[in-house]
């Protein structure tokens, strides 16, 4: 529906492009519902003064009858001011919707447009403050719309960064694991020619390892013995 009334509205001319989510559709549907409201209030006018003018003009033609067949005073007899009186008096009163042409109706039929002036009047008013709000809510979903998407192209870009940075760093690791591997490897092959000179396999990477934590496991052991032991050096 939204789709088509912008077509209609815009004609030939293309419709400017917009994001289409529910919340600015809801927005043009309002808007819509508004204007399709104004139109047929105008169409309504427009029939009914299309009616007011046949009737008058059935009336001017009855007048014209009266003048003419029963007082002899044809329009085209009468003088040109009184003539000028006639349009304008027939004028105002189709302008004004009267039944007929007395003060009382005239008086009446003022009184009454001036207060349709004022509905009318009051009426747009509350259109167009209903209107300049949709605007601004509008706006606003546009300008959260940008923010969003700027926010998801910040993301976007944060998360290709990342990920170059973990290959990056997944890259680093793999050569330091081969790095690794190598050098046990050459530390295996020199250790198997160093005891195939004759080098005592005590003094080998993984025994002085073992001997380390031997080492260590004994110094704990002790560690309460040289306590106890330090508690009777003080005696005489």
């Amino acid at each position: 529906q939204v789709t088509l009334w912008l077509k209609k509205i815009y004609g030939d001319v293309p419709v400017p492009e917009y994001e289409v989510n529910e919340r600015t559709v809801d927005i043009l549907h309002e808007v819509m519902e508004c204007s399709e409201e104004r139109d047929k209030d105008v169409m309504l006018l427009i029939e009914d003064m299309k009616d007011q003018a046949t009737k008058y003009e059935a009336e001017t033609e009855y007048w014209q009858d009266i003048l003419g067949e029963s007082l002899s005073l044809p329009v085209g007899t009468l003088s040109e001011e009184a003539t000028t009186d006639l349009i304008d008096l027939v004028e105002s009163a189709l302008e004004l919707e009267v039944e007929n042409t007395s003060l009382i109706s005239f008086y009446s039929a003022i009184n009454h447009q001036t207060s349709e002036l004022y509905k009318t009047k009051s009426k747009n008013e509350e259109m167009e403050l209903k209107l300049k709000t949709l605007r601004k809510k509008l706006t606003s979903a546009l300008t959260l719309e940008k923010q969003l998407e700027e926010d998801i192209k910040k993301l976007k870009e944060s998360q290709e960064a990342e990920k170059a940075k973990v290959e990056i760093q997944s890259k680093d690791l793999k050569f330091l694991e081969d790095k690794s591997k190598d050098l046990k490897l050459r530390i295996s092959d020199a250790e198997d020619k160093l005891l195939a000179m004759g080098l005592d396999h005590s003094l080998v990477h993984d025994a002085l390892v073992e001997s380390s934590e031997e080492l260590a496991a004994v110094l704990k052991e002790i560690e309460p013995l040289k306590k106890e032991w330090a508690s009777y050096c003080d005696l005489p």
